[in-house]
């Protein structure tokens, strides 16, 4: 048997949803906000749940998928069983080094595919998972997750770029597009690189080629495109044209040094990014990708827009909170963030059930 079959798949996602639950609770408790003990203990590692668990799970079964092959699956597997290992309250040492062999994983899937295909969005991606491994590592290495940060966003951010370039293959040729975008890339890696040695510069030019690229997917994605549409290609359009807002604003307020440990704007410039772009992408691509995964049938509803809406709201409200100092605010913004997810969760399983019981009329 190559591959695995889609029942075979969800104790994968099971895994990654139980990192996203205690990722969330984690960050709750660095609120200030009363959670349960498992969560409260792990808030340092917030950001490791998050990124490396849940995201290292979902992108990785994603990558498997595509490649067919058994051997892929074993990515989605160490990166879930790593962030079940920091619930648990288990040594960090022993999670950092399932996160490691994840990332080892997803760079030779990555290469597989690359061999397969050598364009520049492959490349993309396999640089991405590049910087997931480099991310991990650093945060082995040093001990100190904040060393890992710009290397996770890079992982999180050229995947996505690396996914939406592709699909710009549909439009008519650019010639401007592909230079411009590989030179966006270079300046994000060449920031995160920096950080190793210079951390405030490194992370100047980091935050300069996040602005470059988000402004670069703006204006050649094919999203501008598809809002015009109508159902789900509007709706993925109009989640994707929202990320690249928050991944352009996050991108300026780390070049006001927001990503800067300890600084007053670094909650807002991270959760811009890892929130606010990233998670609006989750929202526009899930009705895609979970259907491949565990084929199941998401029909499109236009409450598909509520928990985007609820997304957006609670995140400004976030970041308002954190410019204007008002904590309850900003309190209040990480309580709905949470719900804004629960929320997409109860309508991506609502779906489902109404495109069974639509499969058996």
């Amino acid at each position: 048997m190559q591959d695995l079959r889609p029942p075979a798949r969800l104790p994968l996602l099971v895994l990654g949803m139980l990192s996203l639950v205690g990722g969330v609770l984690a960050g709750l408790s660095r609120l200030a906000l009363d959670m349960p003990v498992f969560a409260a203990t792990q808030a340092g590692l917030h950001g490791a749940l998050m990124i490396a668990a849940f995201f290292g799970t979902v992108i990785s079964l994603e990558r498997a998928v595509a490649l067919a092959r058994m051997w892929a699956y074993l990515a989605p597997a160490c990166a879930g069983t790593g962030g079940f290992v920091l619930l648990a309250g288990a040594p960090t040492l022993l999670a950092q080094g399932f996160f490691v062999a994840a990332a080892l994983i997803l760079v030779l899937g990555s290469v597989q595919v690359m061999r397969r295909q050598t364009v520049l969005f492959t490349v993309v991606l396999a640089v991405g998972a590049l910087c997931w491994l480099a991310g991990n590592l650093a945060w082995l290495i040093e001990n100190n997750v904040q060393a890992a940060v710009p290397w996770w966003l890079g992982f999180l951010v050229l995947t996505i770029a690396g996914e939406r370039l592709e699909l710009t293959r549909f439009l008519p040729s650019r010639p401007a597009a592909a230079p411009l975008f590989s030179v966006a890339v270079a300046v994000v890696l060449g920031g995160a690189a920096t950080t190793l040695w210079r951390e405030e510069a490194g992370l100047a030019i980091f935050a300069g080629g996040l602005l470059f690229l988000a402004a670069w997917l703006l204006r050649y994605d094919i999203a501008r495109h598809n809002a015009r549409q109508k159902g789900l290609t509007r709706f993925i359009a109009i989640c994707l044209l929202s990320g690249y807002a928050w991944l352009a604003a996050g991108a300026l307020l780390g070049l006001g040094n927001g990503f800067a440990p300890g600084a007053a704007m670094r909650d807002a410039a991270l959760h811009a990014i890892a929130l606010g772009f990233v998670f609006a992408m989750v929202f526009g691509h899930a009705p895609i990708i979970f259907p491949a995964i565990a084929r199941v049938k998401l029909p499109y509803h236009p409450v598909f827009y509520l928990p985007l809406a609820a997304l957006h709201v609670s995140l400004a409200a976030r970041i308002a909170g954190s410019a204007g100092e008002w904590y309850a605010l900003r309190q209040l913004g990480g309580v709905l963030n949470g719900l804004a997810l629960l929320l997409f969760i109860v309508t991506m399983v609502t779906s489902v059930l109404r495109g069974r019981k639509r499969g058996r009329a």
